[in-house]
């Protein structure tokens, strides 16, 4: 298992997550191609349909084949049987949309990192004072960077990362970093619906691509 430092620091190098999800299980698998090609080392796949375990097996299989250092995730963790499910299927880290107590707890004690959803301080210093070091803040469109900004020295010991509403776009990505985030959290805006039905894997790898410079860029 690896750790949750270990991940941590992989999210944080990379600067952003990507994350995807799609039933079809050869799509889920080229998608996962994609990425890696692009330079991404640690991808959130998410638990978001019956078929969503299933596939995940897959991408653990073809990553033990073909992608050796590929970290591999699972997001949309909502309760302790998901990540029961997810970690026995071969996960490297969980995420969730928000602050699980007892899958906080089960991540802690194990060493397995844990990414809770949080929007608003409380949720915070619950994961904070669980032993959680890095916190998602979900929903990222409705909290927006000057709420990042705003709490930011309250919690200095925590690492943070937007998801829902990034866009791909210098000025969005930037307002976030500007604001005190380690990483973007990119879904829909990167691995589009519209690129998955076309199977535009080539536009995915450098929509990821394109990211990475935007992000390298930034950071100076």
């Amino acid at each position: 298992m690896t750790s949750a430092k270990v991940v941590m620091d992989a999210i944080v190098a990379q600067g952003m997550l990507p994350l995807y999800f799609n039933p079809d299980e050869s799509i889920s698998v080229e998608v996962l191609r994609a990425l890696h090609r692009s330079g991404v080392v640690a991808v959130e796949y998410t638990n978001r349909g019956d078929a969503a375990l299933q596939n995940f097996k897959k991408l653990v299989e073809v990553r033990n084949a073909e992608m050796p250092g590929m970290l591999l995730g699972v997001g949309t963790i909502k309760n302790m049987q998901h990540a029961t499910d997810y970690l026995a299927a071969g996960a490297d880290f969980l995420v969730s949309p928000g602050y699980v107590a007892e899958v906080a707890a089960h991540c802690v004690k194990h060493d397995i990192f844990f990414g809770p959803g949080c929007m608003t301080p409380t949720d915070i210093i619950a994961a904070e004072n669980a032993g959680v070091k890095f916190i998602k803040l979900f929903p990222g469109n409705l909290l927006g960077p000057e709420f990042m900004s705003s709490i930011k020295e309250i919690f200095p010991k925590l690492v943070f990362m937007p998801t829902g509403g990034v866009d791909t776009t210098r000025e969005s990505i930037e307002g976030w970093f500007k604001a005190g985030v380690s990483a973007v959290g990119m879904g829909s805006k990167l691995v589009s619906k519209k690129l998955m039905e076309a199977r535009d894997y080539d536009g995915i790898e450098s929509s990821a691509k394109q990211v990475f410079e935007l992000i390298k860029l930034i950071r100076g």
